[in-house]
């Protein structure tokens, strides 16, 4: 090798170095820089200071905890008591919680020192530690009271409304109505509401001790009460739990059977004639290329809205991925077991049901299963479309922003479904295609 070849291979040497240099030193730039635009791009800091940490703070604790309201009527003077402010869950008559006392005075106490007095007159007084006696009275839609002109944070005032908010509990004020929220962990009411015998009964008396309802067993009354909660309708969960996980199964198997026979017209090995092949193909690209919401939305406005509805936009976002993939896998099958079968004179749909399918069917029950559990959530938001399954029940009980811990409890349900979905497909999976290991 003479001088000059030694120069010229230093040179591009040299300049791999450096080219490689370059791209180590740019790489993390542009990273940095695209970064650096969805900072802003995304008003991040915006983002930030627009947060408001008490209501997050607020649903937080609202999803493992209740409260119990304690309101009057400044128009009747009723005074009702009701769990979550609901009617379901609204005290019998004559029946109060324990820490409210009194007749004429209603005295509540939500602990901590922190009281509440209902007063004649639609007057109200209120006790906080470390704060003056506050004296609120009703008329008509305006409140009188006598709170100073500089408030505390956590106090909310003007003529028409006052908001108190504590470690204890809340209170609002205004002219129609003066309620008092009181709060306490764990979810009430979720086995029995108030109306029912078997409220405030343990388990072991009502599986051991003597009969509580004279008309019923204690287990069969029990179950059935359970079951016909007003309140957390777990009937009416479990229906939806149940469409949710049809509607998945009827869109993925439907799916399965309408790609497998277009997948043969897809593959080059079974389908010779290319404009059959790419027009196949096309549809598959299309039919997949918009998104199941996409779908959901279309067909809802042409069939109306329902758990079909649902299962129809899987099914055709499905058939297109699934037609896909089942025509890569047609067209990776050994052709010496093909001809194996054509050796012993079999037709060619013998060949293909005896010579194909055995070939692929782990391929296909593999996507077809993984697809079923994906589906299992995507049905929950498909349905909260489509006016079916948990997704609707779910829906509806965030936009009310009131029943926080029904959120968490539909949450918790949809996290055990597809956690149960994942262990049977793996456990199906197993048994049709077998383990290794």
């Amino acid at each position: 090798m003479t001088a000059v070849d030694i120069n010229a291979v230093k040179t591009e040497a040299d300049q791999l170095f450096l080219r490689k240099k370059l791209i180590g030193f740019a790489l993390p730039t542009v990273v940095f820089a695209y970064l650096v635009y969805i900072f802003f791009a995304f008003d991040i800091s915006g983002i930030a200071g627009r947060a408001n940490w008490d209501n997050a703070v607020t649903l937080a604790s609202d999803s493992w905890s209740h409260k119990v309201h304690v309101t009057r009527d400044n128009r009747s003077g009723e005074i009702t008591y009701a769990v979550e402010g609901e009617r379901k869950g609204t005290y019998p008559e004559g029946q109060r919680p324990d820490w409210v006392s009194g007749d004429e005075v209603i005295t509540i106490d939500l602990g901590g020192d922190h009281v509440v007095r209902y007063l004649p007159g639609n007057r109200t007084e209120i006790e906080l530690p470390g704060f003056q006696l506050i004296e609120v009275r009703a008329e008509g839609r305006q409140l009188t009271s006598n709170l100073p002109a500089e408030l505390p944070d956590w106090i909310s005032a003007s003529n028409r409304r006052i908001g108190i908010t504590t470690p204890e509990g809340r209170i609002t004020l205004t002219g129609a109505r003066t309620e008092v929220f009181n709060y306490f962990s764990g979810w009430e009411l979720f086995w029995f509401t108030l109306d029912s015998p078997y409220h405030g009964q343990g388990f072991v008396n009502i599986l051991l001790g003597d009969r509580i309802d004279p008309e019923r067993a204690n287990i069969k009354g029990a179950v059935s009460d359970w079951w016909n909660n007003a309140m957390w309708r777990h009937k009416d969960v479990a229906w939806a739990i149940g469409e949710t996980i049809l509607m998945a199964f009827l869109g993925t198997m439907g799916a399965a059977i309408a790609a497998l026979p277009l997948a043969f017209l897809a593959a080059r090995r079974f389908s010779p004639i290319m404009i059959i092949r790419a027009a196949t193909r096309r549809i598959f690209d299309f039919v997949r290329g918009v998104d199941a919401l996409i779908w959901t939305v279309v067909l809802a406005r042409a069939f109306g809205p329902g758990p079909l509805t649902g299962a129809l936009a899987i099914l055709i976002t499905d058939t297109g991925t699934f037609g896909k993939t089942f025509s890569e896998a047609l067209e990776n099958v050994d052709q010496k077991q093909i001809e194996g079968v054509s050796s012993t004179g079999a037709k060619p749909l013998q060949r293909y049901r005896f010579g194909v399918i055995p070939q692929v069917v782990p391929v296909l029950l593999a996507q077809i299963l993984y697809f079923l559990e994906s589906n299992t959530r995507s049905a929950t938001i498909i349905g909260a479309i489509t006016g079916g399954g948990i997704g609707l029940m779910l829906t509806q009980a965030i936009q009310t922003q009131k029943d926080w811990e029904e959120v968490a409890y539909y949450i918790v349900l949809i996290i055990v479904m597809v956690m149960f979905m994942d262990w049977f497909s793996g456990w199906l999976r197993g048994k049709l295609i077998g383990r290794k290991g």
